[in-house]
């Protein structure tokens, strides 16, 4: 059987959806905290064999390690602006510990989500080179405990006999509604938009930094999806693997894009960045993928034209969920 966790949120939901239309019908196991029921309709209409609470999950697992044939372990706590270290020690580091010795101890495969985030504001580069990651400082306390995480990995001499830590980069999609303030600014703009005809942008705040030129690496998550799907059938190299296009486009050209999906011509204008995100805020990001083309990924990702065109025009415009 195939363990996912954090299955009721975006990226979860999205792998349970691939792995139903691979085959996996009655072999999933989806673990997560069920009583969010605002995030209920991500599962809707899709095969799982068993629903279990995080916080019995591996109480269970113990008593059935046999029967779990790999582990996704994509359950975390993901807001950015949170500022409590404590609740990201809690579901981010020790919860992740807990399933890497349970992995490591039963000899399962385990994929787990790290972050873009722990690269900080970039001053070592996007490369995804384990010699640099206990160089890296992350901008808030989420970034941290992904990169702690990731430091902890590296130190352990016992592991699973296949991992994977992924960095994912600005992932948008369907079944992100619930994410609220956290949502991609695709979704903001679609919601922006039926609600003004508007959207607004933040102010860059950097010298030399146009507004609305800031950069990241937006990927969708049907690519995201196919990744983590290629990873778990070819178990080859384990290590911390980027995941993006490896290529920034700017919010400007999102938003610009998200107008004419929506058959708008583009009402764009600009605000100041919040202040309590203004100073770890990213100005740029851009995936190195050399080390998953290594691994044999060919596939050609969405460009950010495909991506928003299917992710409004399909989805976003009425919350459908995939």
């Amino acid at each position: 059987m195939i363990v996912v966790t954090g299955a009721l949120g975006f990226i979860g939901s999205c792998l349970v959806k691939k792995l139903n239309e691979k085959g996996h019908l009655r072999d999933l196991i989806v673990v997560d905290d069920f009583y969010k029921q605002y995030k209920e309709s991500n599962l809707e209409n899709k095969f799982i064999r068993e629903w279990i609470h995080r916080d019995i999950f591996l109480e269970i697992a113990e008593q059935m390690p046999n029967k779990i044939d790999f582990v996704f372990h994509l359950g975390a706590r993901t807001d950015t602006t949170e500022q409590d270290r404590a609740i990201f020690d809690k579901l981010n580091l020790n919860y992740s510990k807990s399933v890497w010795d349970f992995c490591t101890k039963n000899e399962i495969p385990l994929i787990y989500a790290s972050s873009a985030a722990t690269y900080g504001s970039g001053e070592h580069g996007y490369k995804d080179n384990h010699q640099i990651v206990s160089k890296l400082k992350p901008l808030n306390p989420y970034g941290d405990s992904k990169n702690d995480f990731d430091k902890w990995v590296l130190k352990q001499k016992k592991r699973p006999p296949f991992w994977a830590g992924i960095k994912f980069f600005n992932v948008y999609g369907p079944n992100e509604y619930h994410k609220g303030r956290m949502a991609s600014v695709v979704f903001h703009t679609v919601e922006q938009i039926k609600k003004t005809d508007k959207m607004k942008l933040f102010k860059s705040h950097k010298k030399g930094i146009k507004n609305g030129e800031q950069m990241r690496d937006f990927i969708y998550v049907k690519d995201v999806v196919d990744v983590l799907y290629f990873l778990y059938k070819n178990k080859k190299t384990s290590g911390l693997y980027n995941l993006g296009t490896g290529k920034a486009r700017s919010f400007l050209d999102l938003a610009t894009l998200t107008f004419k999906a929506m058959s708008l011509e583009p009402k764009i204008s600009f605000i100041d960045t919040p202040k309590d995100i203004r100073k770890n805020y990213q100005y740029f990001t851009e995936a190195d993928i050399s080390k998953l083309k290594k691994a044999g990924y060919k596939k050609q990702f969405h460009s950010l034209e495909k991506g928003i065109e299917d992710y409004v025009k399909n989805y976003s415009l009425n919350k459908i969920v995939w």
